[in-house]
């Protein structure tokens, strides 16, 4: 069934998410008619139980629906709004309709007013779910101040709310958006990995030098080894993150998954554009379109580093385990 449903997915997106249309998203002519799409589809539902009209399925099965959305650069949030609905119903509230994201970093003034940094895909949503230690809240984008990132192409929106924004659906305790988003994030970077492999070997063999293609040369190729090496590294670490029952990641898990796709996004974006030469940065050319967004994630919902950290601060804390350290939580 896995099988079955990523094909399904894999094909849904390649006709709807065109390079042509994630340009025209990102140049700002609007995602309403991609959204439809997306929405229509029933994807959306993938992850909400049963009980409140959806399919009930967990993380293993997310895992090809955020593979998909990174493999095809999917410039709409189908991947947060999935885990969003999901999460919802679990906190006695309906889902509202409509793209929904989560924040990376939220925070709260002594007004109560909610400010959030670098939103994923906030300049096309129309609700973002909140969280600090104490709160969490779905906050609607229209009565909020949006203002895009600067950065070329980019999505993310710095977004502030009044104390009390109109529309804003409170719920009940904190919510760990922060393991959530950092596995979301990291199996789409394992996607949009592997479709930048994927450029990259067709690139290396038909670009030709010297009267053979240039991924005939022993130096070319050792670069190539490379980068599959780091590609299959993060799918594996992205795939181990999203085992188990249930929509809540296990945070050593996602502490893992997000480190070792941040770390693999480094070298294959360097590797990708050493082999393309100059083509590969230009607008023209498609490669750009997953490797700008992948240097964007690799700082969404913690960078390499700040994994590493958590990691290595669990690692002493566990030092009285008898087993080598997270056997255990990285089994299924």
């Amino acid at each position: 069934m896995d099988a079955l449903l990523a094909a399904s997915m894999d094909r849904f997106l390649s006709g709807c998410s065109t390079p042509n249309v994630v340009r025209e998203v990102e140049r700002g002519q609007g995602a309403a008619a991609l959204w439809a799409q997306v929405e229509s589809s029933g994807y959306a539902e993938l992850l909400v139980d049963e009980s409140a009209g959806g399919a009930g399925l967990g993380l293993r099965e997310a895992f090809a629906l955020w593979l998909a959305c990174g493999r095809h650069a999917l410039p709409v949030p189908l991947a947060q709004t999935a885990w969003v609905r999901a999460v919802l119903p679990l906190a006695g509230l309906e889902a509202p309709r409509g793209p929904l994201t989560l924040a990376a970093q939220g925070s709260r003034d002594a007004r109560g007013s909610w400010r959030c940094q670098n939103v994923p895909l906030g300049m096309v949503s129309e609700w973002v779910l909140v969280s600090d230690a104490q709160d969490a809240a779905l906050l609607p984008m229209a009565a909020g101040e949006r203002r895009p990132s600067g950065v070329h192409g980019s999505l993310q929106a710095h977004v502030q709310w009044p104390s009390q924004p109109e529309g804003a659906l409170p719920l009940p305790g904190p919510i760990d958006l922060l393991h959530a988003g950092a596995l979301m994030t990291a199996t789409m970077m394992a996607g949009a990995l592997q479709r930048v492999l994927e450029a990259t070997l067709a690139y290396a063999n038909d670009r030709a030098q010297f009267g053979k293609s240039i991924g005939k040369f022993q130096a070319v190729q050792q670069q190539l080894s490379v980068m599959a090496e780091q590609v299959f590294a993060a799918r594996m670490a992205a795939e181990i993150g999203c085992a188990g029952e249930g929509i809540t990641p296990h945070p050593l898990r996602a502490a893992v998954a997000k480190a070792r796709a941040s770390e693999a996004a480094e070298k294959v974006v360097a590797i990708a554009h050493a082999v393309h030469g100059a083509i590969g940065v230009t607008s023209e050319y498609d490669l750009q379109l997953l490797t700008r967004r992948l240097q964007e994630w690799r700082a969404d919902f913690g960078s390499q580093g700040y994994w590493h950290a958590q990691l290595g601060q669990a690692l002493v804390a566990a030092q009285a385990q008898t087993l080598p350290f997270m056997l255990d939580e990285l089994l299924p």
